[in-house]
């Protein structure tokens, strides 16, 4: 058997728009360092004002659903708390104690974060 693909000329794949430069030229080593291009700004980023907005919206909401619930539970229950007493409706009994736990929550989160913050050594200012 004889080879003939020696005698055979070479297919290429590519089209002369496509072509390599020709082998005399050296090809440019591009020397200088690559810094990545700043990011395009995107126009819909998250901003302040739409951080604002979004509570806002977020509190009218809570406020509807809150009117609501008062709205709907008016009837009137004794309270009696430390000897004290008197005649509320339920929604406002409800509220006074959602409000007495968040502010027990809020208090026990303080004093632990405060515990927290003294073990940490603290670091040299600048």
């Amino acid at each position: 058997m004889t080879d003939t693909s020696a005698n055979r000329p070479v297919q290429s794949h590519t089209t002369h728009a496509d072509a390599a430069p020709a082998a005399t030229e050296p090809p440019i080593a591009d020397t200088a360092p690559r810094t990545a291009a700043p990011p395009a700004r995107n126009p819909l980023r998250r901003s302040r004002t739409s951080a604002v907005w979004t509570g806002v919206i977020v509190f009218a909401v809570v406020l509807v659903l809150l009117l609501i619930f008062i709205l709907q539970n008016t009837q009137s229950v004794r309270i009696s708390y430390l000897g004290a007493a008197g005649n509320v409706s339920l929604a406002v009994a409800m509220l006074l104690a959602a409000v007495a736990g968040v502010l027990l929550t809020a208090i026990a989160g303080s004093l632990r974060i405060w515990q927290l913050r003294r073990r940490l050594p603290r670091s040299p200012r600048r």
